[in-house]
């Protein structure tokens, strides 16, 4: 469906019949995180809406949202076979008449150093946009992905801020074998920047296995970062956080702690994060 007055009867046809809804929010080039997402809100909700809109204003205008990788045809046939009741596909025009002047600032999580320090503009886009989504589709469940952590947090935030009648759901972050965190832009990468790349996440394992036992955490962020540009990456940031304000901790007695990492790799951007746990099992090596 691509306008608000279809998307609303199709919604209102289902609440007429009592039917629980859940929203899977993607700009598209779906991969099997996406369909993790899908299958956790299909186990949610009797009805699921997917929506695919490349979002223009999570783009600053160094970023080439004309690049973005939009499959569309390819998207819509791996809804169908998921059984998913509708698809919203609005266009930019739909999100964004030309008249349209109001946008959602958030702070707490969106301002702790992390993502907005390298993309200041990024988490405004992204609540403005969720909070027209969640409004337009009403769903009584949201999911997101783990894998863009801050991004998660935001959203929680500004729904319970503002009070939005919808439950956020975290959904685990969707792996390769080798440990990648599947995302869109996965697709840059070229094949030997593909054979560095889940280092990433071996070496962010480690990290968080030396925490759990008791290491310094300011020592291990010193050494993992390291490890990260010696691999071959350019770091943006390793850093130790607590699980739900993202204030930075010094040890684990602050509270849960989650690392989360940024670095680039060629012209690909990678992130990641894992929970800090006391019963982890990984592999003492910091090497790539």
């Amino acid at each position: 469906m691509r306008t608000i007055p279809a998307l609303r009867r199709a919604v209102a046809a289902w609440r007429a019949g009592h039917a629980s809804v859940a929203l899977v929010p993607t700009m598209g080039a779906l991969h099997a995180g996406h369909l993790a997402l899908v299958r956790a809100a299909r186990r949610r909700a009797r009805r699921t809406i997917v929506s695919i809109f490349v979002n223009p204003a999570q783009f600053a205008p160094e970023e080439d949202l004309a690049k973005y990788p939009r499959t569309f045809d390819t998207d819509l046939s791996v809804l169908r076979k998921l059984a998913v009741d509708l698809v919203w596909t609005p266009p930019v025009e739909v999100m964004y008449p030309a008249d349209f002047s109001t946008k959602v600032v958030p702070g707490g999580p969106a301002l702790v150093g992390l993502e907005d320090r390298f993309r200041p503009h990024f988490f405004s886009g992204v609540a403005t946009v969720v909070a027209k989504l969640l409004i337009q589709c009403a769903p009584d469940f949201a999911m997101f992905g783990e894998k863009d952590y801050q991004q998660l947090k935001v959203v929680s935030r500004m729904v319970a801020d503002l009070n939005l009648p919808t439950r956020i759901i975290a959904v685990p972050t969707v792996r390769e074998k080798d440990g990648l965190a599947l995302s869109s832009r996965n697709a840059y990468l070229s094949a030997g920047e593909r054979a560095v790349a889940s280092a990433l996440y071996r070496i962010l394992r480690t990290c968080a296995e030396r925490i759990a036992n008791g290491e310094l955490i300011a020592r291990v962020l010193d050494e993992g970062s390291n490890a990260i540009e010696n691999a071959g990456f350019l770091l943006d940031y390793l850093e130790a956080r607590h699980a739900d304000s993202l204030e930075p901790v010094a040890s684990l007695d602050e509270g849960p702690v989650r690392l989360l990492v940024a670095a680039r790799l060629g012209k690909t951007r990678l992130i990641d994060n894992i929970a800090v746990r006391a019963s982890a099992t990984f592999s003492p090596s910091l090497g790539p």
